[in-house]
């Protein structure tokens, strides 16, 4: 009976192989070219307050405390260089009840651990989760929905990509989200959880960055808790 059930058990095992080789090789296609920045142990190749940003079952933890509470913006700066063209991806996820953070990028670092520069805004409230906004300098760009194109003069169109109400539903406040930050020249798209949340194409003269640091933020506020993990990038 063994013998009899093999070669029907067989073939069905060579007609599913296809099929089967296909999903891994898509998902390793996706993820051709990325480099880990992060270890998932410990903060090497990283730098920040002390006491402020460590590494809790394998993310990068930022936080504040009723005893330990931010008068500005704390930074935790990637050391291992200023990208121009890259693609960055990294799941983040507020533990407690309220926080303000971000991914910041093609940022220059200010006397005293501040910068100026762009940021993938991410709150556990309904406003800028999706959003870019720069530091030190034009503060929102674009908010959640929006196309922004600013020409070499600063002038801006905006035109809507999405109702920023229903992209706000695709985002887990409490839970573990995808952003993924693409910048290729002027252009920058931020997506979350797979879905474009907001684009902007910067031609600024003297304000738009081609090039710069990465970080992550704690912000000033109430205590809060924000982990950070499977941050990878890919440059060309």
């Amino acid at each position: 009976m063994l013998r009899a059930m093999w070669q029907p058990i067989t073939a069905a095992v060579l007609l599913a192989v296809p099929m089967l080789s296909a999903v891994p090789a898509s998902a390793e296609q996706a993820e051709k070219g990325f480099q880990p920045i992060f270890n998932g142990k410990d903060l090497t190749g990283w730098q920040g307050e002390p006491g402020r940003w460590s590494v809790e079952d394998g993310a990068i933890t930022g936080v504040t405390a009723p005893d330990n509470p931010l008068k500005k913006a704390s930074y935790l700066f990637w050391r291992g260089g200023k990208p121009a063209d890259f693609v960055l991806r990294a799941s983040f996820r507020f533990v407690s009840p309220a926080g303000n953070s971000g991914i910041n990028f093609r940022s220059q670092e200010l006397p005293g651990g501040d910068i100026k520069g762009y940021q993938a805004d991410m709150e556990t409230g309904p406003d800028w989760t999706g959003g870019l906004y720069e530091c030190n300098q034009r503060e929102v760009v674009a908010r959640r929905g929006q196309k922004v194109v600013i020409a070499e003069d600063g002038k801006r169109d905006v035109s809507e990509l999405g109702d920023g109400a229903k992209l706000l539903k695709l985002i887990k406040p409490h839970d573990w989200n995808r952003c993924e930050i693409i910048a290729r020249g002027p252009e920058i798209t931020i997506k979350i959880n797979g879905t474009v949340m907001t684009q902007v194409i910067d031609r600024e003269k003297g304000k738009a960055a081609a090039s710069g640091l990465i970080s992550l933020q704690v912000h000033p506020g109430p205590p809060m808790k924000v982990q950070f993990k499977d941050i990878r990038i890919k440059t060309r």
